[in-house]
């Protein structure tokens, strides 16, 4: 079996307990990676609209961790823990993402950035542990629409930061 069926039959593996989002940001894919690497930038634009967020520590290297609380437009806090599992700049960011550091429901995210002429094209693989913790992120959190919204947010974010520093 080639690497290319390996691909495609993992991905058909886990096809019932993933959400794939993307999008085309018109910035350069370096300027589109630090954005997500850097706590400074990405208190500024994580999450979906109306949701801000707070950041209790940040390490960005394998292993490290990001603990921080999503505060909703509602006023509801929500613990928040990532840890990253690969890093290859600029193309690639992998990571676990959960409640806590020990939560068994934490899912893995792959992040590819890849250049599309002078933009990015952002894309975001979740892969849950079981298709009904899959069911109930869309069901419940709208999973899909916050993701959509959080790599706007971002796009928004990026696309004023070039507009700044072109300025100064």
């Amino acid at each position: 079996m080639s690497a290319t069926e390996r691909g495609a039959a993992t991905q058909s593996a886990t096809a019932d307990r993933e959400i794939v989002i993307s999008r085309v940001i018109d910035a350069p894919r370096e300027l589109v990676f630090e954005a997500f690497t850097e706590v400074r930038h990405l208190s500024r634009w994580w999450g979906p609209e109306g949701f801000t967020t707070t950041t209790q520590s940040f390490e960005f290297h394998v292993g490290g961790e990001w603990d921080f609380v999503m505060h909703g437009p509602d006023g509801t806090d929500y613990d928040e823990w990532i840890s990253w599992t690969e890093i290859a700049p600029p193309e690639r960011i992998a990571l676990l993402h959960g409640e806590s550091r020990n939560d068994p429901n934490a899912f893995e995210s792959v992040l590819t950035f890849a250049p599309a002429g002078a933009a990015t094209r952002i894309e975001m693989r979740t892969v849950f542990p079981t298709k009904e913790l899959r069911d109930e992120a869309v069901e419940k959190y709208h999973a899909i629409e916050g993701g959509k919204q959080t790599l706007s947010n971002l796009a928004a974010y990026v696309t004023e930061t070039l507009e700044k520093g072109a300025e100064g």
